[in-house]
């Protein structure tokens, strides 16, 4: 656990709160199509299988690095940066779904950069606030 100052304590704390809220949603809403009814499914309309998985998968990593936020643990950081790099993986085996000519839906196509996006910064974040640079 790393000594931080009350601001920076808050900052990542706030970080935290909202990587769990995030898991927690991603979870529901994945789970709820993976494990619900036709009427389920097909509300969920052209969803690619193997991008379901991997985002209730990670709303699980989000939950565990929001945990490790809160405590001010530093392999939260390389947590957020795994989840960043690997929504970018699967974004690029989304798009050559899609370039292969694969059912998809439209929302994908914002939502997976949007996912990458916000790790991405919250690894950022957490380089700076867990003081990552400095070696503290």
């Amino acid at each position: 656990m790393t000594e931080l100052s009350t601001g920076r304590q808050r900052l990542v704390r706030a970080l935290a709160v909202l990587a769990v809220a995030f898991g927690v949603v991603t979870v529901f809403v994945g789970g709820r199509i993976l494990l619900g009814d036709a009427a389920a499914r097909q509300m969920a309309g052209a969803y690619v299988g193997f991008v379901l998985w991997f985002n209730v998968l990670a709303g699980c990593a989000y939950v565990v690095a929001g945990v490790g936020m809160w405590r001010g643990d530093r392999w939260s950081l390389g947590l957020a940066l795994a989840i960043a790099l690997l929504t970018t993986l699967v974004f690029g085996a989304f798009l050559a779904h899609v370039q292969g000519g694969g059912a998809y839906e439209v929302r994908t196509l914002w939502a997976l950069p949007f996912r990458a996006a916000i790790w991405f910064a919250i690894a950022a974040a957490l380089w700076w606030l867990l003081g990552a640079r400095s070696g503290r």
